[in-house]
């Protein structure tokens, strides 16, 4: 079977992180590139923290690596709280410095004009990049494969406003630009990410030390599990960007509706909330298929499952 060609646009954090090691081993999948997005952490400490992860965990094919820009208004959140100031627990990895850095947004055009309608993207950080790489260029819109993206929040309310999810919260402008466009597109938002919890039993469950898995996922995710903890009370973690790509390895374990959405920009109580229109005559086009439900006990499987297969490969 041939392997689906894959960009995975990320702001690590331990979550990303997560799902980039389960991405960089399964042999179904091509990471064709990785593209650092300012959100969790700041574009400069995204970008480095891409270079670590593929660098500790040394995968059997490099992607290329696109670098995060500044964005064009600051931050307004990061998750220091929970991943730490450097996001990856504060474990001072060493990483090697790039001489010649490529954009994300170069990276994505590059790559989707090299496989028109056969990369997959999916986000995992704001849609930032995504945004830019449509408005460089406005014909890879149609040059998309499939855009999986995890975010978004409707009944399950947000997680850093009431109203809002982060990624969304993070770059409201470029969310509403995408999701406004002629493509396919999935959203796996907090109603669904929100089910799926790895336990402190789990930990036992990965890969061995001797592993560059096994090491890697040693030591970045007790961190996240004492914050879980101490911020929500929380015997668990959830495994937000992680689902994301089950969903695309496994479409099968998630209900989708088409829906159709938009992203509030404004507002001081609802910036970056996302909203669908659910009248009996809804006046907006449906432009996203949206996970309602998720069969969370096998996603959970499969997740393990992964982990231990990436200890094997590592």
């Amino acid at each position: 079977m041939k392997a689906r060609k894959i960009i995975l646009d990320v702001d690590p954090g331990i979550d990303d992180a997560l799902a980039l090691t389960l991405a960089l081993f399964d042999p179904r999948i091509e990471v064709v590139a990785v593209t650092a997005v300012g959100g969790s952490v700041s574009p400069e400490q995204a970008t480095r923290n891409v270079q670590t992860i593929i660098e500790t965990l040394d995968p059997p094919r490099w992607p290329r690596v696109g670098a995060a820009t500044a964005p064009d208004r600051p931050l307004p959140a990061d998750n220091a709280h929970l991943y730490g100031a450097d996001g990856l627990g504060n474990n001072n990895f060493p990483v090697s410095q790039l001489v010649h850095k490529h954009l994300s947004t170069k990276v994505i055009a590059d790559e989707l004009r090299a496989a028109p309608e056969e990369v997959t993207i999916v986000t995992m950080g704001p849609l930032t990049n995504v945004a830019g790489a449509f408005r460089r260029d406005p014909a890879l819109v149609s040059q998309a494969g499939q855009l999986m993206i995890m975010g978004g929040a409707f009944g399950a309310g947000g997680n850093v406003t009431p109203a809002a999810e982060f990624n969304m919260f993070c770059d409201p402008l470029a969310a509403r630009d995408v999701l406004r466009q002629p493509t396919t597109m999935t959203m796996i938002p907090l109603d669904v990410t929100r089910q799926i919890v790895m336990t402190f039993g789990d930990l036992d469950r990965l890969p061995s030390e001797s592993t560059k898995a096994g090491r890697f996922l040693r030591k970045v995710l007790p961190f996240v599990f004492r914050t879980h903890r101490q911020e929500y009370g929380l015997e668990g973690i959830r495994l937000q960007d992680t689902v994301a790509l089950v969903a695309v390895l496994h479409p099968e374990l998630f209900t989708t509706e088409r829906m159709a959405i938009d992203v509030e920009t404004h507002g001081e109580l609802t910036v970056g909330a996302t909203v669908a229109d659910q009248r009996p005559l809804p006046q907006w086009r449906h432009n996203v298929y949206v996970a309602t439900k998720v069969d969370a006990a096998a996603v959970m499987d499969v997740v393990m499952r992964c982990l231990t297969e990436a200890g094997k490969a590592g």
